[in-house]
């Protein structure tokens, strides 16, 4: 890998900003800029300039990621596929290639941890970085920053935004503030004047109900609630939440980076583009959805004691079962076995209409740390090699290609 490091930074904000004073902002947030979407894009060329979005475009499913060119059209993760097709009617659909986008995620992780090893992802796109023990080493955090992402763009092809801050919470606003492509730094003299004409919504936990009680209080922006009383915002939204906010609005986090927090658990869900009655087409979704989760448990390096499926009715009545395994797994036959017997065990095997099925694994604990033993008939070179093809597989050329006999049937 080259050394990211040799070339002079021209602005510590944005390309032509004269530099700002980095002094004591030792934590990077780094984003990658419409991660799926620009994976996508890489590999197809002839999408370039064009609004991609990545998700079905059909029935009930989501937006997971969408270009800027889709953006400028209102569309936004998360949004369901229908209203941004509306939105959006020239967008181009993708399906998610999850693999694809696993094995991007972690040579862009390796870019971070080639700088420093404290380095907290969030998801596959973005993370946190602690960059104090490389300032010797490598300069200042902005020339840190900004040597990352002319790494990252020269590996991979795509762009990521930094925030460069004294703490992880704001670090994690500048990033937002500078998208896409760009980088800026919040010098800690400089932390509430950035904060505090921000709207309420920018803190941690001011979500939609948060917000409405605010706006009735008249708080509007951070800085209103760092001007109001704390017995005020600790009566009316509790006392932790009014803490919370209280804190944040002066722009105290003392949260460290931490590196390699284990994942509580790990899952996959779908939604259904119609509702679902029949107990054969449900079998196979959770089959589907348990190669997913036990993919991505082998990708974390962890086994699970337990599995979880998740079942909402048409009602939306949503119900769940979970069964401790025997012993630890992060094999999808073992997954699946289990996720079925929950299933059956539910009494929603009888007709019972569905919109949504999911299946989690958690109690996580290291692969490496777990006792492996083999159930009887269980060949040592068997399920687990097989799956571990299968995994390569999809790697390199996508998911879809290799998969479970049961998932062919009516394609």
């Amino acid at each position: 890998m080259t050394d990211p490091m040799t070339d002079p930074m021209t602005g510590a904000a944005r390309s032509g900003d004269q530099p700002a004073d980095d002094t004591a902002c030792h934590i990077l947030h780094v984003d990658m800029d419409a991660f799926y979407a620009s994976v996508e894009i890489r590999e197809r060329p002839d999408l370039a300039g064009k609004p991609v979005i990545v998700g079905s475009p059909s029935g009930r499913s989501v937006v997971l990621s969408a270009s800027y060119e889709a953006r400028r059209f209102g569309v936004r993760s998360a949004m369901p596929a229908s209203r941004a097709r509306r939105l959006c009617p020239q967008a181009v659909f993708i399906p998610p290639r999850h693999a694809v986008y696993s094995a991007v995620s972690r040579q862009v992780m390796a870019v971070f941890r080639s700088v420093t090893p404290l380095v907290e992802p969030l998801a596959l796109d973005e993370a946190f970085l602690d960059v104090s023990g490389a300032e010797r080493r490598l300069g200042s955090p902005a020339w840190i920053g900004a040597a990352i992402r002319r790494q990252v763009e020269a590996e991979q092809g795509m762009t990521c935004s930094v925030g460069v801050a004294p703490s992880k919470f704001v670090a994690k606003i500048a990033s937002v503030h500078c998208k896409p492509d760009g980088l800026l730094v919040v010098p800690r003299d400089g932390v509430l004047g950035f904060l505090h004409p921000l709207p309420t919504s920018a803190l941690w936990g001011v979500g939609e109900r948060t917000g409405e009680i605010l706006a009735r209080l008249g708080l509007r922006t951070v800085g209103d609630i760092a001007h109001a009383p704390v017995a005020t915002l600790q009566h009316n939204l509790g006392a932790a939440v009014g803490s919370h906010l209280a804190a944040l609005a002066w722009g105290r986090d003392p949260r460290a980076v931490t590196p390699h927090a284990p994942d509580k658990s790990i899952g996959a869900e779908e939604t259904f583009a119609t509702d679902i009655s029949d107990p054969d087409v449900v079998r196979r979704e959770l089959l589907r959805l348990s190669e997913r989760t036990a993919r991505s448990l082998r990708e974390a390096g962890c086994v699970a004691r337990t599995v979880t499926v998740k079942l909402r009715l048409a009602n939306f009545t949503t119900m769940t079962r979970s069964r401790t395994l025997a012993e630890p797994s992060d094999l999808a036959r073992k997954i699946y076995a289990t996720a079925c017997a929950l299933y059956a065990g539910s009494g929603l095997d009888r007709q019972a209409r569905l919109r949504l099925v999911g299946v989690r694994a958690t109690g996580l604990v290291p692969a490496s740390a777990a006792a492996t033993q083999l159930a009887f008939g269980d060949r040592p070179a068997g399920w687990r090699e097989a799956e571990q093809a299968m995994d390569r597989i999809a790697e390199r050329f996508g998911n879809g290609k290799v998969r479970p006999a049961e998932l062919w049937r009516n394609m």
